[in-house]
């Protein structure tokens, strides 16, 4: 089995329904991303460069964002707490997606792909 989806099935309730979710809206959004195991946590890479990433830890589960020094869109929804340049959307539940927010940070994710890590 894939590592990176190996990490997602070893999660505990209710992390992994959210991964899982998360992991399928990804898959869903940005089709060509190809998920890997890097830095012991699942990454989205599209093009051979890291697009975002999924980690559980303490009670929630983060989507991380590589270029997040470029995105535009919802920066009033992404978590810098204890960042210098990373961003992500932070979900404690399935119910908290907004489904509209995170579609729209993958597209501005992906379409910042190419920009280098810090701007």
């Amino acid at each position: 089995m894939n590592p990176a989806q190996e990490y997602i099935n070893n999660q505990p309730e209710p992390f992994r329904a959210i991964l899982m979710h998360l992991q399928a809206v990804i898959a869903q959004t940005l089709p060509k991303a190809e998920l890997l195991f890097k830095y012991r946590i699942p990454f989205f890479y599209l093009e051979g460069r890291p697009c975002c990433y999924l980690n559980h830890t303490k009670d929630y589960v983060d989507v991380g964002f590589w270029n997040a020094s470029y995105l535009t869109v919802y920066p009033e929804h992404m978590v810098t707490e204890g960042r210098k340049v990373m961003k992500s959307l932070r979900y404690k539940s399935l119910e908290e997606i907004n489904h509209e927010v995170l579609v729209t940070v993958l597209k501005n994710a992906e379409a910042v792909r190419h920009e280098k890590f810090y701007k």
